[in-house]
């Protein structure tokens, strides 16, 4: 059983608003109470004094940081290393998945130029996080690593990680893909340096041109650049202009 035994008021609120979202059996109580026998992780706050038996799963928690608290009592009601795994499916909308040790705890998907926040406010707070991404989409995938360079990341084989969606379901292919990924031993890679193709070449001058007020498209050279995450469409549109 959870316990939650704390007098901070914010992080009490915080902290089991989280734990009815993701439907965790819980109970309170004060500081100081003695507890219940079925007892296995007791949440308090940073400046609570709880006198606990000896052996007594502790996870202290933080109100600047509530989800970081749920996650541990979880981890340590599960008997797993509690490891965060961030998956990423990139592409024009990437798909992220968090994972602590086997349990899906956020999912977001967000324009490629969002995906290293995201990545980085999840894994602020964890312990030794390993980052895991999928080999596809080349360009925002190797530009998506490269803002990721003080993590460990690993580049999986992402071949059948986006399941069957059935009739009604809308949407959810490139998180679940990343919920895959995430579980998925890759190589680790510090940096990731591709030639764009003509076809991705192609591709980006036909974004330039949707993107463009005068249906201009911008040459080869500045297409490249763009590729290579040195310019954005937007950037490169400006320098034809010059």
């Amino acid at each position: 059983m959870i316990v939650v035994a704390t007098e901070d008021f914010e992080l009490y609120h915080d902290v089991v608003s989280e734990l009815r979202n993701r439907g965790v059996q819980f109970t309170t109580m004060e500081p100081g109470t003695e507890l219940p026998e079925e007892t296995t992780v007791v949440l308090v706050g940073e400046d609570d004094s709880v006198d606990l038996p000896a052996g007594m799963d502790v996870v202290e928690g933080s109100a600047e940081n509530p989800r970081a608290a749920v996650e541990a009592v979880i981890a340590s009601l599960r008997g797993d290393d509690g490891r965060t795994i961030v998956g990423i499916d990139p592409g024009e909308q990437p798909g992220i998945a968090v994972l602590t040790g086997d349990m899906i705890v956020a999912t977001f998907q967000v324009p490629p130029e969002r995906v290293a926040d995201v990545v980085h406010e999840e894994i602020a707070d964890a312990p030794n996080p390993l980052i895991r991404i999928g080999d596809g989409a080349r360009l925002i995938g190797t530009r998506i690593v490269d803002e990721l360079d003080d993590v460990p990341v690993e580049l999986v084989d992402e071949t059948g990680t986006t399941p069957y969606l059935g009739t009604g379901v809308r949407g959810l292919g490139d998180v679940l893909a990343a919920v895959n990924i995430a579980r998925i031993e890759g190589e680790e890679i510090d940096s990731r340096e591709i030639e764009p193709t003509a076809g991705e070449i192609k591709r980006i001058q036909e974004q330039s041109r949707e993107q463009s007020d005068e249906n201009r498209t911008i040459d080869g050279k500045l297409a490249r650049q763009v590729a290579l995450g040195e310019l954005t469409v937007r950037e490169a549109l400006d320098e034809h202009r010059d």
